[in-house]
């Protein structure tokens, strides 16, 4: 009777591989790393803010300078510094994100009025850019941030 019933065992272990070998799967290989933030680029849509945020503390714990050249960023660390270009005349300026924002879908960036003055785009309000990641303050894991929700 032992001898069946371990018999029994051995045939249900060996239908049940087979099954599962026979069933397609997805065949996953290694995780992919996260990228590298470190000159990562996007193109699309930033806003600026000034006057009414002026002296007012940002999300780094900074006060705001509307001249200064900075960002806000919704996830990029504090301390990023990123290289804005305006894609509608090619003027580029580097800004450091010390702030959390824009708070609206599809903007990656708002930058400060002396940023957006910097590229010309006061007039617009809107302006069409491509951002790089081009340093990341000390310490920071270059895979810690994420790319821009649009």
């Amino acid at each position: 009777m032992r001898g069946s019933a371990s018999t029994g065992q051995t045939l249900w272990l060996v239908a049940a591989l087979a099954t599962g070998c026979a069933t397609p799967g997805v065949v996953r290989g290694p995780s992919p790393s996260a990228p590298s933030l470190l000159g990562a680029q996007w193109t699309g849509t930033a806003s600026w803010y000034g006057e009414p945020h002026h002296g007012r503390p940002t999300a780094s714990g900074e006060t705001f300078d509307k001249a200064r050249l900075t960002a806000a960023h919704r996830t990029f660390p504090f301390g990023t510094r990123v290289a804005v270009t305006n894609l509608d005349n090619g003027r580029a300026v580097e800004v450091r994100v010390n702030d959390r924002g824009p708070f609206v879908a599809g903007r990656l960036l708002d930058l400060s009025e002396g940023a957006a003055r910097a590229i010309g785009g006061i007039g617009a309000g809107l302006i069409h850019v491509r951002i790089r990641v081009v340093a990341l303050p000390e310490g920071t894991d270059t895979a810690a941030g994420k790319p821009p929700p649009h």
